[in-house]
């Protein structure tokens, strides 16, 4: 795929200065949906701070933004990820990981901001066997029909996590390769970046996730799990049951790769587009093959460049969008015939 890019797409109201930006969603009317972090503008801006999370519709028209802490439900520290479902029920997750008061909560929402449901508390977390909570979770995915939320649970631990969507219970979980906690102690993670030639990682990776990040599930009923420190996504069945992997640029400069995921809006939706974090670029998988179909994008400001390329989405027409955190923008790719 070859695609036209847009920075300036986003009329973001002149009261309004906008944060980091770290996620992105697209809901069932090709609306787009903007999470950022008021908190990471300096101090002489922050009275003008946007709500963290915006929403546009598909030419960029801004539409209406809420957010941010209230009751009864307790509000992210470090807004990292959102979804919108098939019902327009928006959802929130954040990554901070302080000691006591982390991030180890999904909240629900009506997409006016009327609070529905949240799942885990503030600082909760048990670990890998905890299925009460999450800790620090990376990236959200609903599987609407199903009644299910698929939870990337990465920063804190290594495993992917599904809960009812309309209950909060827990349904199953699973780590990398299929395999179920108790894990064994997280390692400190290996420095981001490597000497060129350095080839630190070969054969099939680890047995464990490192950093499970993204999260996304094609039509035909196959989630696709983004481990970015092993520079590699898994693919499962809804179950669990591991199919295959992909490594990502594995062997390039920076060890954090593959971070946000979104799929095509073709029928079958062949390709997987994986945003490298570290190497600022997006890497195009043909998903049935598991194989590498090209890169696009290099580190830089200009249209088609890359900031720390975070999270992504796409919309019924194929447009992808990617929020870029360190780049504090939203870049629309428009799929060119």
């Amino acid at each position: 795929p070859s695609f036209s890019y847009d920075l300036n797409w986003m009329k973001v109201p002149a009261q309004y200065v906008v944060g980091d930006i770290s996620a992105v969603a697209v809901d069932s009317h090709d609306n787009v949906w903007v999470l950022h972090r008021p908190r990471t503008l300096p101090a002489d801006q922050r009275a003008k701070a946007a709500p963290p999370v915006m929403e546009f519709d598909r030419t960029g028209k801004f539409i209406r933004a809420w957010g941010g802490p209230g009751e009864p439900f307790e509000w992210p520290t470090n807004e990292h990820s959102l979804f919108v479902d098939a019902q327009d029920r928006v959802w929130i997750a954040g990554s901070d990981r302080t000691a006591g008061k982390g991030d180890d909560m999904v909240l629900a929402f009506t997409a006016a901001g009327k609070f529905i449901r949240q799942i885990g508390r503030r600082g909760a977390n048990g670990g890998d066997q905890d299925v009460a909570n999450v800790y620090a979770p990376a990236d959200l995915y609903v599987d609407t029909p199903r009644h299910e939320l698929y939870v990337a649970d990465g920063y804190g631990n290594r495993r992917l996590i599904v809960f009812d969507t309309e209950t909060g219970a827990f349904k199953r979980m699973w780590g990398a390769f299929g395999g179920t906690p108790p894990f064994t102690p997280k390692d400190p993670p290996p420095p981001t970046t490597r000497q060129p030639g350095d080839p630190d990682q070969e054969g099939e990776g680890s047995v464990e996730f490192s950093s499970v990040h993204g999260v996304e599930l094609s039509k035909d009923g196959l989630v696709y799990v983004s481990d970015r420190d092993s520079q590699r996504v898994q693919v499962f069945d809804r179950e669990g049951v591991y199919q295959g992997q992909v490594f990502i640029d594995r062997q390039a400069q920076s060890r954090q790769t593959a971070s946000g995921l979104a799929l095509s809006s073709d029928p079958g939706q062949r390709w997987l587009y994986v945003a490298d974090w570290g190497n600022h670029d997006i890497v195009v998988v043909d998903r049935k093959a598991l194989t590498v179909a090209g890169t696009f994008g290099s580190r830089g400001t200009q249209p088609g460049q890359f900031i720390g390329p975070h999270l992504m989405a796409t919309d019924s027409k194929g447009v992808l969008y990617v929020a870029e955190v360190q780049g504090r923008r939203l870049q629309r790719l428009t799929p060119k015939p």
